[in-house]
């Protein structure tokens, strides 16, 4: 396993992150254990998860299960670097009530006390805002992280899907407070996807800030989607299928495949590969429904991409260029 500092922090996390969205409602306790096994067997000590996971009336579901898993012992919550998030309405359908969601300093507290007793821990190494808050002044939310952080009962923040200029509000405000600020941010980031170059990730570099991109394959789209089509009848669904009726969208698709099909790659270890080479990235979060798709996203850390390769990825999914050049000059 490849490690790397998150950011700006001593903090050292390997570069593959396992994202949890999948344990719960599409896998099932024991193999979600056993996943979470074989990631830490492989040297992964990123766990990543959201209080609202489990969705539906399952909301927090998938926390429960890492809950349990960390309870059968075994240096399982000591080896592991645990991150969360709030921001999601909590409440079952029916039951909506006020302050069950978003950042208020109230929602904050009450949302890392279900948190750590879902869990089953003492503490959150990373808690992050999973959505910017525009009724909610940053002022309050880093008050009440302050006052967690004092507790000893988070240790970093971070911030997902926050825009480059939220970035910059969040930690400006928490350098007035003397705070560390942002450690890390969580964006929609792969070759089919690359506006977060354009002041997301330049705001993070500039800050220090981690980038975890989320959906590396964008909804299986660089999962050699096509291919499977062909060869297995397998179809494409959800947003892999309205991307590729777009004719445009599936001819750039093709080219990638073909592409990585000539030089004897697979795409979804290439699409996690490529993240892996692009500046500020600490890791990309694979989702692994099952034991064999975790062990593909771990080839990924061996892969190498030529010049070559790289080169001709750009061209098929060419991104924004330099931030302000590119819309600005």
């Amino acid at each position: 396993m490849k490690y790397t500092q998150l950011g700006r922090t001593g903090l050292k996390v390997s570069r593959l992150v396992l994202g949890t969205m999948n344990f719960g409602p599409q896998t099932d306790e024991p193999t979600s254990h056993g996943i979470l096994d074989t990631a830490l067997d492989a040297g992964l000590n990123f766990v990543d998860t959201a209080n609202v996971y489990g969705w539906g009336e399952n909301k927090g579901r998938t926390e429960e299960i890492i809950g349990t898993w960390f309870a059968q012992g075994g240096g399982r919550r000591e080896k592991t670097v645990l991150a969360t998030k709030v921001y999601g309405s909590m409440s079952r359908e029916g039951e909506t009530w006020p302050n069950e969601d978003r950042l208020s300093a109230l929602n904050i507290r009450r949302a890392v006390e279900a948190s750590l007793k879902r869990l089953q821990t003492d503490h959150i190494d990373v808690y992050q805002f999973h959505h910017v808050d525009r009724r909610t002044p940053f002022e309050e939310i880093w008050q009440a992280v302050d006052v967690l952080i004092q507790q000893g009962k988070i240790l970093y923040a971070g911030s997902s899907n926050f825009p480059g200029y939220k970035i910059a509000q969040a930690n400006e405000t928490a350098a007035r407070r003397g705070m560390v600020g942002l450690v890390s941010e969580q964006c929609l980031y792969n070759l089919a996807e690359r506006r977060a170059e354009m002041e997301v990730i330049p705001a993070a570099q500039e800050y220090g800030l981690g980038v975890i991109p989320w959906s590396p394959l964008h909804g299986g789209l660089l999962g050699g989607v096509i291919k499977k089509e062909v060869e297995g009848g397998r179809r494409a669904s959800g947003r892999s299928a309205d991307a590729l009726a777009n004719s445009s969208v599936r001819a750039q698709v093709q080219a990638y495949e073909d592409l990585l099909d000539k030089h004897g790659l697979e795409p979804g270890e290439t699409a996690l590969a490529w993240l892996l080479t692009r500046p500020g990235v600490t890791g990309p979060i694979v989702g692994p429904r099952t034991a064999e798709q975790l062990e593909s996203a771990l080839r990924a850390l061996e892969l190498e991409l030529s010049e070559e390769v790289l080169a001709g990825l750009d061209e098929i999914f060419p991104g924004p260029g330099p931030s302000p050049e590119a819309f600005a000059w």
